[in-house]
């Protein structure tokens, strides 16, 4: 009885574990506070969980990984995998990496054709 106690109490804590590192995933801990503007083409468009992103690639050549809302706040900011297509220009306003080295973001805005699709309209700094 004591075994399957441990087993269950090991499991806990692993699932734990897990989840904690998921949240830490989905935060914004991992994101500078300031935001940024980043203008581009898409190159790639995934709207897989656990959460749509964008490749886009900037003026300089550089290839940024843009990771949207979840999947039902991208869909109800308006933009689903048939809203754009690569090639497409487009603005991406949100918050960088912390590390510098890594081309990441994420976004809290994104203009394609001039229309805006706000995956976290609270976070938009003042316009």
């Amino acid at each position: 009885m004591k075994m399957l106690s441990r087993m269950a109490l090991g499991a806990t804590l692993i699932t734990l574990a897990a989840g904690g590192q998921a949240l830490a995933h989905h935060g914004w801990s991992w994101a500078e506070s300031e935001q940024t503007e980043l203008k581009g083409t898409i190159e790639e468009i995934s709207m897989s969980p656990p959460h749509p992103s964008l490749e886009v690639r900037d003026a300089d050549g550089t290839l940024w990984q843009v990771d949207l809302g979840n999947p039902n706040q991208t869909e109800r900011s308006g933009f689903t995998g048939d809203t754009a297509e690569t090639g497409d220009a487009i603005t991406v306003l949100g918050n960088r990496n912390t590390d510098a080295s890594r081309a990441h973001m994420k976004a809290v805005r994104i203009t394609i054709e001039g229309t805006n699709y706000d995956m976290y309209p609270e976070r938009i700094a003042a316009d």
